[in-house]
């Protein structure tokens, strides 16, 4: 898979980071969207849309849910292993890409959450809600 970062000035460390990230965001991507379908089949609603604000906020709230999911039973690979600032979506991620990049079996990890994640019923209190990030346009 080819670098797709449009800055291609960085080092190797970087670039990797970027990789890194763009492949974990669309892997989260996969899982929330999936888990906002299966909750909608379940109660019987219609697909997600992707100008539709409701549909944006619920799927958000499916990412949130799982990146803290992973941050919980994902240990940091050394403690000092810290993400700093940005809202706490951008600091799980963060997180996430440092462990994904240090650990050597993060996504074996990763795919065992992500299925406990889907098979999991959805909490009826929303904290499990979202929207899949390249449709509905987040960075």
């Amino acid at each position: 898979m080819p670098f797709r970062h449009p800055d291609r000035s960085h080092d190797l460390d970087t670039r990797i980071e970027h990789e890194v990230r763009e492949r974990l965001e669309e892997a989260i991507d996969f899982v929330c969207l999936d888990a906002l379908v299966r909750t909608r089949r379940a109660r019987a609603l219609p697909a997600p849309v992707a100008d539709n604000a409701a549909d944006r906020a619920e799927y958000t709230q499916h990412v949130l849910a799982f990146l803290r999911l992973l941050q919980a039973e994902v240990p940091p690979p050394d403690p000092t292993c810290r993400a700093g600032g940005g809202d706490e979506q951008q600091r799980l991620l963060a997180a996430q890409v440092a462990y994904a990049r240090a650990l050597p079996d993060y996504w074996q990890r990763f795919e065992a959450l992500s299925a406990r994640f889907l098979a999991e019923p959805s909490p009826s209190g929303g904290e499990r809600r979202g929207v899949l990030a390249r449709l509905f346009g987040r960075s």
